[in-house]
C-alpha cells in the first residue's frame, strides 16, 4: 500500500509548485549549462585565463570596497590596517588580471595541495569511523582526492593552465545535468 505521490506542504511546497510550472526554463536552462559546459572542456586554457581574470576582477571590487569603508568610518582606530587589507586585495587584483595564467598557475598548486591534504584527513577519518557501517566511503573519497591532488601536482606548473577551465567546465555540465533531472521530474509530476 505504497502511496507514489508525495505531499509537501510549506515553503517546500511553493518551490515544488515554481518548479512544475516553469520545467520547460529549467530544461533549457539545463542543456545550455550542458553545452556550454561541454565546450569549455575544448577550450579549458581559455576557461582558466577567463575564470582567473574574473576572480582579480572580485578582488578589485572588494579592494575598493574595502578601502571605501575604511575612510567611511573615522573613529576606527585600525583604520590604516583596513587600508593596507584594501590595497592587499587591489595589487592581488591587479596582478591576476595583468598574468592570469601566472595566477593559475600559482592557484594550481593551493588546489593541489588542498586535494593532497584533505585526502590524507579523509582516510584518517576513514579508519577512526571503520567500525562503522560505510566508513569506506570517506575512504574512496580520500583516495579520489589524493589521486586527483598527485595527478595536478605532477604535471605542475602546465596544469596551472588547464586544471581551473576543466573544473569549471565540469561543474557546468554536472550544474546542467542536475538541471535537466529535476526539470524532467517537476514535468512528469
Amino acid at each position: 500500500m505504497a502511496n507514489s505521490d508525495v505531499s509537501i506542504v510549506g515553503p517546500g511546497a511553493a518551490m515544488l509548485d515554481d518548479v512544475k510550472k516553469h520545467w520547460g526554463w529549467l530544461l533549457a536552462l539545463g542543456i545550455l549549462f550542458v553545452l556550454l559546459g561541454t565546450v569549455g572542456l575544448g577550450m579549458s586554457v581559455a576557461l582558466t585565463a577567463v575564470s582567473v581574470i574574473v576572480f582579480g576582477v572580485l578582488l578589485l571590487i572588494g579592494g575598493a570596497a574595502q578601502l571605501v569603508e575604511a575612510f567611511r568610518h573615522k573613529s576606527w582606530k585600525s583604520t590604516l590596517w583596513h587600508v593596507l587589507i584594501a590595497l592587499v586585495y587591489l595589487a592581488a587584483g591587479a596582478m591576476t588580471i595583468h598574468n592570469p595564467f601566472g595566477a593559475s598557475v600559482a592557484l594550481t598548486l593551493v588546489l593541489a595541495v588542498a586535494l593532497l591534504a584533505a585526502g590524507l584527513f579523509r582516510i584518517f577519518i576513514a579508519f577512526q569511523l571503520r567500525p562503522a557501517a560505510g566508513w569506506w566511503w570517506p575512504l574512496v573519497a580520500g583516495i579520489g582526492s589524493l589521486v586527483l591532488g598527485a595527478m595536478i601536482y605532477a604535471q605542475w606548473p602546465v596544469s596551472g593552465l588547464w586544471v581551473i577551465g576543466l573544473f569549471v567546465a565540469i561543474e557546468m555540465i554536472m550544474n546542467g545535468w542536475s538541471y535537466v533531472v529535476i526539470a524532467l521530474a517537476a514535468r512528469r509530476a
